[in-house]
């Protein structure tokens, strides 16, 4: 970031926004701005946890791998949400990955700092559970929709996830780095990617896509987009 531009600003990310000022204050001076990179890993399964991220313009996948290799997309955490919630719900490890899937900025907490806010009760651990529930129902909806529906519309569902997340229309990922996330092969991706773009809903180049027609990409998801944005607007606001 270059000295004259702005720093980001915590209350970017929704899940601190919605805490009281008091709470806030307690939590302000450690919060620490970083900046991610597409493919940054944030965590690595079964091993110990460093510190939370709450992202504000970047948006990071969570990713599981089996033994073969095979890899497929949990969930995703934006600036609605924090990653690492293992570190307050009683764990030091998780099975899955964390890997930067939008590049750009969050910040850091040191988990002892959490713990302590979240053993207060309050509204700091109520905003957390309430974070948790919603994103409960989003990795147990992807499960669903991976086993249940259409690549074309879980690609659907995935672009509306993203673009919830981020300010802009455009979103940078390669064709290799969305197969891993929606569990394909790269041919289906193509094939995938081709077919929105047909409908005017994508455009469409390497390493790059545009929104063009968020209207009809809702039209064309499966039912799973629609649950999981209610239930975090409904537990969030």
């Amino acid at each position: 970031m270059s000295p004259s531009a702005a720093p980001p600003q915590p209350r970017v990310n929704r899940l601190l926004a919605a805490l009281p000022p008091e709470d806030m204050a307690r939590l302000l001076p450690q919060l620490a701005p970083v900046a991610f990179g597409l493919g940054d890993v944030l965590y690595e399964p079964d091993r110990p946890l460093a510190p939370l991220y709450f992202p504000t313009t970047a948006v990071v996948a969570l990713i599981y791998t089996m033994l073969d290799g095979t890899t497929v997309e949990m969930g995703l955490v934006g600036n609605e949400g924090v990653v690492g919630i293992a570190l307050f719900m009683g764990g030091d490890t998780t099975p899955n990955r964390a890997i930067v899937q939008v590049a750009g900025k969050a910040f850091r907490l040191q988990a002892p700092v959490l713990r302590v806010e979240f053993q207060r009760g309050g509204a700091v651990q109520l905003a957390l559970l309430r974070y948790t529930q919603a994103l409960i129902t989003q990795i147990s909806q992807t499960a669903a929709c991976n086993r249940l529906h259409a690549i074309e519309q879980r690609l659907c569902r995935w672009l509306l996830l993203t673009r919830d997340r981020v300010p802009t229309d455009q979103v940078q990922m390669t064709q290799e780095f969305l197969a891993h996330m929606l569990g394909v092969r790269r041919e289906g991706v193509t094939v995938a990617a081709r077919h929105l773009q047909a409908a005017g809903l994508i455009r469409y180049a390497r390493g790059h896509i545009t929104i063009l027609d968020r209207p009809g990409l809702e039209a064309m998801a499966c039912e799973c987009y629609g649950v999981v944005r209610d239930e975090f607007t409904r537990l969030l606001g």
